[in-house]
């Protein structure tokens, strides 16, 4: 069942957040879980989709809202300014204070922890694996921005990134994350799907997404999509769920 809580922040403050568990009682030591790091365009249903698809498979997932803190407009600005600057800061922070209040649940195994992200999410989720945050043992990269520097990366846990051939602004990214993992030596599995844009693992079709700077291909492409389902949830299951 998904619910709402409030995930309470080092200052004092606090964030929403979107809760689903799995059916049942909790195995001992706990469930293992999942961070949910949503696209540009928020908290919407697509996300909170996956939120029940971790669930389902059997990992406690939390989807925090980067933009709790005042008007979308001014949170996604500076969300965007901290991403391409390569300095996180607020997000950083808001992920890893929702790491920790997932960790800390007496029915979640704070040492089997995973990240994944989506677009924007997925280049903070990469970002965020690679401070190597306590417990965190896998991080699924999804069409996300990628760093020049492979140096940025090198504490990284392993990777499972998946991107579209057709999305032109962020296909290269996926080359590049390749190309870092394997100069880094870094357990990975990214795949570049040819007939596949972005947002291509969900629905995709925002109003907004049309007045994207470049041609970006959104939409679900079943088949692609079906595929990095698969590979995500398998090396989940290996490097996080197995680690019991």
């Amino acid at each position: 069942m998904r619910h709402q809580v409030r995930v309470p922040l080092p200052d004092g403050g606090s964030l929403t957040a979107m809760v689903a568990l799995p059916d049942g009682e909790a195995p001992a030591g706990g469930w293992p879980g999942a961070v949910v790091v949503h696209e540009i365009y928020g908290v919407e249903p697509d996300m909170l989709d996956v939120v029940d698809l971790f669930a389902a498979h059997g990992y406690a997932a939390v989807l925090p809202d980067l933009y709790s803190h005042g008007s979308r407009a001014g949170c996604l600005a500076r969300a965007m300014h901290q991403l391409t600057t390569g300095r996180p800061g607020r997000p950083a922070a808001d992920i890893d204070a929702t790491r920790r209040w997932l960790a800390g649940r007496d029915d979640v195994d704070g040492d089997r922890l995973g990240v994944i992200g989506f677009c924007m999410g997925g280049g903070f989720a990469l970002a965020y694996a690679a401070s190597a945050p306590p417990g965190v043992r896998a991080a699924s990269v999804n069409y996300g921005m990628v760093p020049r520097d492979p140096e940025e990366l090198r504490p990284v846990c392993p990777v499972v990134g998946s991107y579209g051939g057709r999305d032109r602004g962020f296909r290269s990214h996926g080359a590049r994350l390749r190309a870092h993992m394997r100069a880094l030596g870094i357990e990975h599995d990214v795949e570049i799907y040819p007939a596949a844009g972005h947002s291509f693992m969900t629905d995709g079709h925002h109003p907004v997404a049309r007045l994207a700077l470049f041609p970006l291909s959104h939409g679900h492409v079943a088949a692609a999509a079906d595929d990095a389902w698969r590979r995500t949830f398998a090396f989940f299951d290996e490097h996080v769920a197995g680690h019991a």
